[in-house]
């Protein structure tokens, strides 16, 4: 029935997809404020048209929440949906093949900013809503917190959840923000790395300067800026930063063994990325270094000129980007007092240094033996065939953290993108296949967790 009902409807799901990736909702970037509420005000009325309760735009600080509920027996369980229709800004746009905020399908796979993160990810629990709604299946209560900050560092969400323990009460959240190991292997995430997110700034002289003139006396802020950032890794890829590994757990042999008994094939992700080999922090595998391991990397840099043709200019500024990935018993906060005390140590006294913290969140494991995460498992064994892998995700999803500390609430990541879907860079895409199938996942989850999950 399920099946059927997204066969029928496939068509109309994906024209209502489209139309919610078209809205250039780029939270970072102030120009698009009316398209960051145009976004979360399609959302809402596609919950209301689902079938959701006490709809309503939640005001921050910030920029809104979608709230939605239905409550159908308040002795079943209850399962808190959270997403963000927010987008990455989709620069640099001379890269991308096709429209970033006009959907494009080539190859079974739908092109466009938001496509995977998150936006079509979050449209599934949506549709996936309107069937149980429409074929009388729902067997748990729902309700939906879909953001509009993730992008951004979620600044006012934590203050939300604060305010609003009693309308979030669950008994578990569910997200699809993460990725399968393949189509041919499903998995669901059990951990996620925090992150510490930072600027820097390094003036030399009062302004630039003639680099025949003053190239070799004066100290060049890029040249000094790049000398730093090479001088936080070591030879063995380890990070500089007194006392960064101080709390970082260390995972038994037999556990290293488990995430290494995935799926994965060195020589496959090589020839994905263009690359001759990989690289990261030795005695490590890659599986290892992207999931289990702390990193730091320069997210841009800038500084002096950088048009078309030459100008011989020793700038007077360099910035950087840097952010860290985090494993669990890091502190975010720590870390960012680490760095910034670090960075300004190492600089030289031929410039002034200035460290701006953007943010940051908790990395978070989340348990594989609770009723939730069960369910899932069966949802996955039910429509696809196949036992999902619990997987360690090297990105940030820093509202998992928040829930268990402020809603003592775990939570299931049952994501549905792969790697290899170019989240944050330009062509961004979702496959179709993953966006129907995940439907009728999440629609078996319910079905499962209605049964075990009190």
């Amino acid at each position: 029935m399920v099946n059927q009902y997204i066969t029928a409807n496939k068509d109309r799901f994906l024209t209502e997809l489209f139309d919610l990736l078209r809205i250039p909702s780029v939270s970072a970037d102030s120009r698009h404020k009316g398209d960051v509420r145009k976004a979360a005000e399609y959302v809402a009325q596609k919950l209301k048209e689902a079938g959701a309760d006490k709809v309503e735009l939640m005001e921050t600080k910030g920029h809104p929440i979608v709230f939605g509920e239905k409550i159908s027996d308040p002795q079943k369980p209850t399962v808190l949906v959270y997403g963000h229709y927010d987008v990455q800004p989709p620069d640099p746009l001379n890269l991308w093949t096709s429209p970033p905020f006009e959907p494009t399908v080539k190859d079974g796979k739908i092109y466009a900013r938001g496509a995977c993160d998150d936006k079509g990810q979050v449209y599934m629990h949506i549709k996936a809503f309107e069937i149980m709604m429409k074929q009388n299946l729902l067997s748990c209560n729902i309700k939906f917190m879909i953001e509009g900050e993730e992008e951004v560092g979620s600044e006012h969400l934590g203050e939300f959840v604060k305010e609003n323990k009693s309308k979030l009460k669950a008994d578990v959240i569910l997200i699809s923000d993460t990725s399968l190991i393949s189509l041919d292997q499903p998995s669901i995430t059990a951990g996620l790395r925090g992150l510490s997110y930072m600027e820097v700034e390094v003036t030399g002289p009062n302004r630039d300067l003639h680099s025949g003139v003053y190239g070799g006396a004066v100290a060049n802020p890029v040249n000094v800026l790049c000398e730093m950032i090479a001088s936080m890794h070591d030879e063995d890829g380890r990070i500089t930063i007194p006392g960064f590994y101080e709390n970082v757990a260390e995972l038994l042999p037999a556990e290293r063994k488990a995430i290494n008994n995935a799926p994965f094939d060195q020589n496959e992700y090589n020839r994905e990325l263009g690359i001759d080999e990989a690289q990261g922090e030795k005695g490590y595998t890659t599986l290892e270094r992207t999931g289990i391991r702390p990193t730091l990397d320069v997210n841009g840099i800038w500084g002096g000129y950088t048009g078309e043709g030459a100008k011989t200019v020793l700038p007077a500024k360099g910035h950087a980007k840097i952010s860290m990935r985090l494993v669990p018993n890091q502190n975010p906060q720590q870390i960012t007092d680490l760095f910034t005390k670090h960075f300004i140590s190492i600089a030289p006294k031929s410039v002034k240094i200035k460290v701006i913290a953007h943010h940051g969140g908790e990395p978070a494991v989340t348990p594989t033996d609770s009723k939730a995460f069960k369910s899932a498992s069966k949802a996955f064994e039910e429509v696809w065939g196949k036992t999902p892998i619990p997987t360690r995700d090297g990105g940030s999803i820093p509202i998992v953290a928040l829930f268990k500390k402020e809603l003592g609430l775990d939570t299931v990541l049952m994501g549905f993108g792969l790697d290899t879907d170019a989240l944050h860079s330009p062509n961004e895409h979702y496959g179709i296949k993953n966006f129907l199938i995940g439907i009728e996942t999440i629609v078996a989850f319910y079905k499962h967790f209605g049964k075990n999950g009190v």
